[in-house]
């Protein structure tokens, strides 16, 4: 029960306006993925960007299982498998970015698209983490049953064998 897992990587690219560059974003992460991307909306107007409340301005994919930990080892190569101590929150989850989504190897330049960056969030969990999120009978996970950042990053370090700066 206590063995650490990933639960789900989180991938969004936010390009900050609609229309074609949105769709070119999709068109990215679902080459990357495998999956269909969903739009997000802006939740407040931002006028000095230009942006409108409802206006969608993002993509996200979320992966699961073994989709999620061969999109991770494949990602983390564009980062040279290194990740800063700072990407871990207090719950034990990580992030981190990539500034181009070309820097992932076996992913070819195609100039009709362009070059995205991303944002990838990873979750992780242990057997039991269901009973917070469930609908029927919600209830509060222990103290002891939390991942703590040190946990994350011993697991982190050992079975998806990234180093740690």
């Amino acid at each position: 029960m206590l063995k650490p897992k990933v639960r789900k990587v989180t991938v969004n690219i936010s390009v900050g306006q609609s229309g074609e560059p949105l769709e070119k974003a999709g068109k990215v992460l679902q080459q990357l993925t495998g999956q269909k991307p969903v739009k997000r909306k802006a939740k407040q107007t931002i006028r000095n960007f230009g942006i409108r409340k409802g206006e969608p301005i993002s993509c996200v994919v979320t992966l699961r299982k073994e989709k999620a930990l061969e999109f991770l080892t494949k990602v983390l190569q564009a980062v040279d498998n290194k990740i800063s101590k700072n990407c871990f929150d207090n719950s034990g989850n990580f992030s981190f970015g990539i500034k181009e989504h070309i820097e992932i190897p076996g992913i070819k330049y195609v100039p009709e698209l362009g070059i995205f960056g991303m944002d990838i969030s990873v979750a992780l969990g242990r057997a039991g983490y269901r009973v917070k999120e469930r609908r029927r009978t919600k209830s509060n996970i222990g103290t002891n049953h939390l991942i703590t950042p040190e946990e994350a990053i011993v697991f982190v370090r050992d079975t998806i064998k990234i180093e740690i700066v």
